[in-house]
């Protein structure tokens, strides 16, 4: 079978405050932002833990999957005829995971479970870390999804091409919950992890205060595989923001710059 010829794709940011482990309200909020988005875009972006901020109340706030939030991503991807992206507090055999959930507007859905957890916040006590990533084939893109603290982790991001010569994935996806006070790491890497695995880059990150008073400056963006800004959001201010990134301006420059074909050979393990 002959696999599809990728599209260019419309991705929305969405960068916005959360209300602090108030799940309805964030529903709300959501659908409010994304009303008359219907048609207009392929894929919608959310922050990480978009309907509880980041919280360690595990016990009090985690869902099955599927569950409550899932079953809002499926209908607003069916909605919206757009796949939705965002990560929740998930219950499962006893354990809790920062996991992504990528919903298809045709009813299925995949998940990530973030492999890196924030020890400095306790994360890893409350929570167990995921060791599989997982590559989402969406209108012939191959997107990797990955959650905030992962960005740091070059290795867990790093491309290569398969031994046909094509490479992993086309595109990276941070969510996440990055504070203020390090957000110039938060772009820094950001565009470190476009040119080194010459794919597009999209991170999403919140604004506002959360119940712990930390601040958060947003400053969502979408990179280009030449390190370029192909948009950004605003800092610190609520915006839905939809770009559209085109397949053949990835392929041309791979051709002409095959950077991929020199990479380290290496093998990750969990």
């Amino acid at each position: 079978m002959t696999e599809k010829k990728p599209e260019k794709l419309a991705v929305t940011l969405v960068q916005t405050p959360l209300h602090w482990e108030n799940k309805q309200e964030n529903l709300t909020m959501f659908d409010e932002l994304l009303d008359g988005i219907e048609g207009k875009t392929d894929l919608i972006v959310l922050p990480e833990m978009f309907t509880t901020g980041f919280t360690m109340n595990t016990r009090e706030l985690a869902e099955t999957t599927p569950g409550r939030t899932v079953e809002w991503m499926l209908m607003k991807a069916s909605d919206t005829g757009a796949a939705v992206a965002g990560s929740m507090i998930a219950r499962e055999k006893g354990k809790y995971y920062n996991r992504m959930i990528w919903a298809h507007p045709d009813g299925e859905w995949e998940k990530y479970d973030k492999r890196h957890l924030f020890t400095m916040a306790g994360e890893d006590r409350y929570f167990t870390a995921g060791n599989q990533r997982v590559v989402i084939r969406f209108k012939g893109w191959k997107i990797l999804p990955l959650v905030c603290y992962d960005l740091r982790f070059p290795v867990w991001s790093r491309n290569k091409n398969d031994d046909k010569g094509q490479a992993e994935f086309d595109m990276l996806i941070y969510m996440a919950n990055w504070p203020e006070a390090r957000r110039m790491a938060w772009k820094k890497l950001l565009l470190a992890r476009a040119i080194e695995n010459q794919v597009f880059v999209a991170g999403v990150n919140r604004t506002g205060i959360d119940g712990k008073n930390i601040p958060y400056s947003g400053d969502s963006s979408l990179i280009n595989p030449y390190g370029e800004y192909e948009t950004e959001v605003i800092p610190g201010e609520q915006h839905v923001v939809t770009h559209r990134i085109d397949y053949d301006v990835l392929s041309a420059f791979r051709e002409k710059f095959p950077v991929l074909n020199d990479a380290d050979d290496f093998e990750l393990k969990s």
